[in-house]
């Protein structure tokens, strides 16, 4: 397990709210976060990093996701898993980001549950120790906020992860 956490990359961010662009991912802002985004999975990648975990949340998550795997279609080696916190992740989200949801769960190499419960903030703090605990690597859309995502990025300091910050 040791050596595939050397090689395991996980993602950590805000969710739309907290995003300048909110859920509107169009525009100058989105678009250049993306692309930052992008090259640092492909960093990563060029540092030998072949596994990646989303959280699979509104946002950051699902856009790293959609990142992974648009850069799989080339790279067949690449792998994502999509870490859910509790069966109803999805409980309240739009027709659209449900099925956004869907598809990325549909093309992941590995869909994890970590709790069989309903959704309660203790089971994205699990999802949250569980993708750093696996991870020797943190990609975090972070805007300098209190917040899961922050804690998250203490998690990952703490356990010694490296963590690399992209400012949305």
């Amino acid at each position: 397990m040791e050596d595939k956490k050397a090689k395991t990359c996980c993602f950590t961010g805000h969710r739309p709210v907290a995003l300048p662009w909110k859920s509107k991912e169009t525009g100058v802002e989105f678009v250049i976060f993306k692309h930052r985004l992008r090259l640092a999975v492909e960093k990563a990648i060029d540092e030998g990093y072949r596994y990646f975990i989303t959280g699979m949340a509104q946002g950051v998550d699902i856009i790293a996701a959609e990142v992974v795997l648009d850069i799989k279609r080339d790279n067949p080696e690449i792998k994502l898993e999509c870490a859910i916190p509790c069966k109803n992740q999805f409980n309240g989200w739009s027709k659209v980001n449900c099925l956004r949801y869907e598809d990325i769960l549909k093309r992941a190499d590995v869909v994890t549950y970590i709790t069989e419960e309903e959704y309660t903030d203790g089971c994205m703090k699990l999802r949250n120790e569980y993708m750093v605990k696996n991870s020797s690597l943190v990609i975090a859309g972070f805007n300098g906020k209190v917040g899961g995502t922050k804690q998250t990025i203490g998690l990952a300091y703490k356990s010694g992860a490296r963590v690399v910050i992209i400012e949305p």
